[in-house]
């Protein structure tokens, strides 16, 4: 069996400057993992809608998701990523999943 992991990048469609992330900005940010893992998909064309408590309101944020397919997981480069899209993104959080595809 072969494994690999899907990794799930779930990106605002706006910064947290209320400012539209730019289609150039989608364009560079997919070719720099398809640099780097060989692949990726974005879904950015009907983005989807997340909804999360923060004290007594509920916050909103249009989301896009890019995935990669990664041979290993390397939980330091991740970690970097979320930082480095906090900072251009102005988002106080980024969320980037994985999961464990077993090919048989």
């Amino acid at each position: 069996m072969n494994r690999s992991y899907l990794v799930q990048i779930f990106v605002p469609t706006e910064t947290g400057k209320g400012q539209p992330v730019t289609k150039n900005w989608f364009d560079e940010f997919l070719q720099e993992l398809t640099d780097k893992f060989g692949g990726a998909t974005s879904f950015v064309r009907s983005p989807g809608q997340g909804l999360w408590r923060s004290g007594d309101t509920t916050e909103r944020d249009d989301v896009a998701v890019v995935e990669v397919m990664a041979a290993k997981l390397a939980p330091e480069f991740w970690a970097s990523l979320r930082e480095r899209l906090k900072r251009e993104l102005a988002q106080e959080e980024i969320v980037i999943r994985a999961q464990e595809i077993i090919s048989l």
